[in-house]
């Protein structure tokens, strides 16, 4: 064999998109499938572009200012509290209801909807 000789492989449309669909399932990276096939991952790249499915692609997201770095800091500990205070609120309605309960079996009621409908309590 010479330096110049390049063995030129040749894939089939549909090894190429069963390819695709394997990277779909997210069992396997782009990398792990190369390895597995003998496939160059810039190779896959390529299908993904040519069969135009962008959402294969992986893609990044640059922050580039401090501004963005702390709002994105203030998002996160926003999140934190409306997560705390949603499972705040689950409790309580939890409580409430087994309050409820408790209230309406021993007041001698059949059911906790009959207590709040006599207490004018929406279900």
């Amino acid at each position: 064999m010479y330096k110049n000789d390049k063995v030129i492989r040749r894939y089939s449309e549909s090894f190429k998109l069963k390819i695709l669909d394997e990277l779909t399932t997210g069992k396997l990276n782009k990398y792990q499938l190369g390895k597995l096939y003998g496939i160059a991952p810039s190779t896959i790249n390529e299908w993904i572009k040519k069969y135009h499915r962008k959402d294969l692609m992986n893609t990044r997201v640059t922050v580039n200012t401090k501004d963005e770095i702390t709002r994105i800091k203030q998002l996160q500990k926003e999140i934190e509290q409306l997560k705390k205070l949603l499972l705040k609120k689950d409790m309580d309605a939890l409580i409430e209801e087994s309050y409820l309960e408790v209230a309406a079996e021993k007041l001698g009621y059949k059911s906790v909807v009959e207590l709040k409908k006599k207490l004018n309590i929406k279900p």
